[in-house]
């Protein structure tokens, strides 16, 4: 399956919508209880995964909208299960330009999934009061819902706020970029072929695309990646275009202390960027260790190597704990891809503004100072460490890097990106006139050790 929505919800799949809407909704509950929905996406069954995607993604996306409809239209909130078969009706009905089916389908068949559920079952003639309402009265309730920030962004109100304390001139267009599709961009692996030799074999299959980045190539149209050609043979990843920076930033004038480069990659599952330092060793041979603390987790950068051809030293371990898995020999450089709120990436997981708390700031915050307190006494004298997040709060980006600088004056900050705000597109007919594409949001800070 690719990154983003690989499938329209309208193709015929083959199980009945009600069955479908019933899954989304189990879905959106477990992301209001606190899982992923990546995590609740994987329980579903795998012939049916790919249209409840693309649903439970258009229902994240409008997710604000919905649940203001539901709050005027109902007094009090139903039970949980109800509540988010409703939520997920409003949120694809709302606006029919975009709703995947029409509203009155939606509706008809929502209130079949509320019947043939038990824990729904009691509340279907409740849903079917409330949908009937919304079709006869949706302009109005549109309308009332429009002055609500929530229901306007599609976000939750901390994060608007947030947003736009940490970015004034662009906080609307950085939400506006959240509530569209993300692209699928290729990385394409420089050791197997090249950007000009793999655009005639898109071209082949009638798929559009556009060079951006180093390496990059921005697809018009998803596709399930295994249906692309070389894919198997490991000629590309699948790799957003701000991610793409990571590895050349970090070696671009890097010298080794010894025979070979030696990186670590701290938090390196699923390995794409383990894979790109790797591509890129030409004259100057990269030796990668890459940590991950998680076994499963660990497994998939094995995969995602073997495929490319490309071999690390892949540990499971934690890299706040240097004294279990450090031999004491320091590093050329680190790349530090922090956990982080992931509230960059919102376009490609639409439930993660759904999923975070406000206090899950301050809180990864505080791991992402942990985790350069313990790694920087690794990078030797002259060597780089490279700070990164997928994030668009400055409290992971610029305000988390002030403070390391103040703490540490043996650093410096090289020239670096810092905050890449989340750049949207200009539609299937056309793409962005910039080097990166449609790219999704990223924080970078290059720092340099001085040489003792």
């Amino acid at each position: 399956m690719s990154v983003g929505d690989p499938i329209s919800p309208s193709a015929p799949l083959g199980p009945p919508l009600w069955r479908q809407l019933q899954l989304v909704a189990g879905v959106l509950a477990a992301v209001r209880g606190g899982t992923s929905g990546t995590a609740a996406l994987d329980e579903v069954e795998l012939g049916l995964r790919p249209g409840v995607q693309a649903i439970a993604f258009q229902t994240m996306r409008w997710l604000g909208r919905g649940e203001a409809l539901r709050r005027h239209l109902a007094k009090r909130t139903p039970p949980p299960a109800a509540d988010a078969l409703l939520c997920t009706a409003l949120a694809l009905a709302w606006d029919p330009e975009r709703a995947p089916y029409e509203p009155f389908t939606l509706v008809d068949q929502t209130v079949e999934a509320a019947k043939r559920q038990p824990h729904t079952r009691a509340q279907a003639s409740f849903i079917n009061a409330c949908l009937r309402r919304f079709l006869r009265e949706r302009d109005e309730l549109v309308a009332a819902t429009e002055r609500e920030p929530v229901a306007q962004w599609n976000h939750p109100r901390w994060w608007i706020e947030r947003l736009r304390r940490d970015h004034p001139q662009a906080w609307q267009r950085v939400l506006m970029a959240d509530n569209g599709p993300a692209p699928l961009t290729l990385r394409i692996n420089a050791r197997r072929t090249s950007v000009a030799r793999y655009l005639p074999a898109l071209a082949a299959l009638q798929l559009p695309a556009r060079k951006v980045a180093e390496q990059g190539l921005e697809l018009r149209e998803a596709r399930p990646v295994q249906q692309l050609p070389g894919f198997e043979a490991g000629e590309f990843s699948v790799q957003d275009a701000a991610a793409q920076l990571a590895a050349p930033l970090l070696l671009e004038g890097l010298k080794p202390a010894g025979p070979a480069l030696q990186v670590l990659d701290a938090c390196a599952a699923p390995g794409g960027k383990t894979a790109h330092l790797l591509e890129r060793a030409a004259a100057v041979p990269v030796q990668v260790t890459a940590l991950e603390i998680d076994p499963q987790r660990a497994r998939r950068i094995d995969e995602n190597l073997a495929r490319l051809g490309l071999q690390a030293d892949v540990r499971v371990a934690d890299a706040a704990r240097p004294e279990s898995w450090w031999d004491g020999q320091p590093y050329d450089g680190i790349l530090l891809d922090a956990p982080c709120t992931a509230s960059g990436i919102v376009r490609r997981h639409p439930d993660v503004r759904w999923l975070r708390r406000e206090s899950d700031v301050e809180q990864l915050a505080l791991q992402q100072a942990m985790l350069l307190a313990a790694l920087w006494p690794l990078v030797r004298g002259g060597g780089r460490l490279l700070y990164c997040t997928c994030s668009v709060f400055r409290e992971e980006g610029s305000r988390q890097i002030d403070a390391f600088l103040a703490h540490n004056t043996n650093a410096r900050l090289l020239p670096s990106p810092g905050h890449l705000l989340p750049q949207g597109g200009a539609g299937p007919r056309g793409l962005p006139d910039n080097a990166l594409g449609e790219h999704d949001g990223f924080f970078y800070a290059l720092l340099e050790k001085h040489a003792s």
